[in-house]
Formats: structure tokens, C-alpha cells, sequence
């Protein structure tokens, strides 16, 4: 069975973006974080957005900044199998990209149970809360940055119950930084 992870930013106040939208403030580079984040981006996966991340990304990562900053980055995500959960878009027209209209928990459980590369969230905090409460999600890596928000897009909205997480990992990176893994409790 394919495993789905999260990998996402999060301030210490728990969210992925701030109120406009804007994750800028996540990019605290260093030769140490930036050869990390090339390592990470290596090898296969299937990325899931829900349509503001997915617009965000699409905007991003197949212009000739992307590839000039992140190359390695910039070809697992513009290379790399998508698929893209909303009611409202019309159509999906980043290379690779599938477009879903139907319930993501549904067809997440539907792609696990399907041969193919582990799944991959990043951002898209409409899916996580559904998912995570359907028992779908695997393992969670949580960047968190040190600044705190005030308000913004939570990373858990909408979860109905606590949701309780086993640590698994720990790193402290130079730029501040911490990378904290963690496993649902089943």
C-alpha cells in the first residue's frame, strides 16, 4: 500500500500561510537547509494540492526562476505525477496534473490501495484535517519556522477531534529551522 505523507511549513502558531496567502516567510535559506531540501526533493512521489496550493505552486515552479534557485526542486515538482482536489477549477494545466472534482478522502483511499510512488502533500490545509481523521495520512514532517503569524491559513482547519502524533525525528537547522517528524497514533 502506497504511504501519504505531509511535508509542510508551519509557524510556531500552527499556520501554513498568513492571512494574504503569502509563504515567503518559509524561505530561510542556507547552504545547510537549501543541500537538505535537495535531498528531500530526490526521488518519486505523487504530490496532492487542494486548489489554493496548487495555483501557488503551478505559478511557481515551472518558470526559469524555479530552475535557476531550486533545479533539483524544481524538476520533482514540475516532473512528478500531481493531482489537484477542487469543485471550482476548471482544469489542471501544469504538466502532469489530474484534476479531481469528487471527495478526497475517497480517492485518496482509492490511490493508497493502487500500485505507484508514495503521495505527497504540501500546503493544501483543506486535505490534511479530512485525511488525517479518515486514518490516511502516514507520517507528518512539519518545518516550523520561528516567527509566530498572528493569523492565517491553519494547517489543521476543520479537524473535528485531537489528533494524537508520535515524534519520530528531530533536526535543528542553522537558519532556525526545526524539523519535527512525527507518526499518528493508531
Amino acid at each position: 500500500m502506497r504511504k501519504l505523507r505531509v511535508f509542510n511549513h508551519v509557524s510556531l502558531d500552527g499556520y501554513i500561510a498568513d492571512a494574504k496567502g503569502d509563504m515567503s516567510w518559509a524561505h530561510q535559506q542556507d547552504e545547510e537547509w537549501n543541500a537538505f531540501v535537495a535531498g528531500n526533493a530526490q526521488g518519486e512521489a505523487e504530490f496532492l494540492f487542494g486548489r489554493r496550493t496548487y495555483e501557488l505552486m503551478a505559478s511557481f515552479w515551472p518558470t526559469p526562476m524555479a530552475l535557476e534557485r531550486m533545479p533539483v526542486v524544481a524538476e520533482a515538482m514540475n516532473g512528478n505525477p500531481k493531482v489537484v482536489f477542487s469543485r471550482t477549477l476548471e482544469r489542471a494545466t501544469w504538466n502532469r496534473t489530474r484534476l479531481v472534482k469528487t471527495d478526497p478522502v475517497a480517492e485518496v483511499l482509492r490511490m493508497k490501495q493502487t500500485p505507484g510512488p508514495d503521495l505527497m502533500i504540501f500546503g493544501s490545509g483543506s486535505l490534511i484535517a479530512p485525511l488525517a481523521e479518515a486514518g490516511l495520512i502516514d507520517s507528518f514532517q512539519l518545518v516550523v519556522n520561528a516567527l509566530a503569524l498572528g493569523g492565517g491559513t491553519p494547517m489543521f482547519g476543520g479537524l473535528q477531534a485531537p489528533l494524537r502524533l508520535k515524534r519520530t525525528d528531530l533536526r535543528a537547522f542553522g537558519n532556525g529551522n526545526v524539523l519535527l517528524s512525527f507518526e499518528p497514533l493508531r
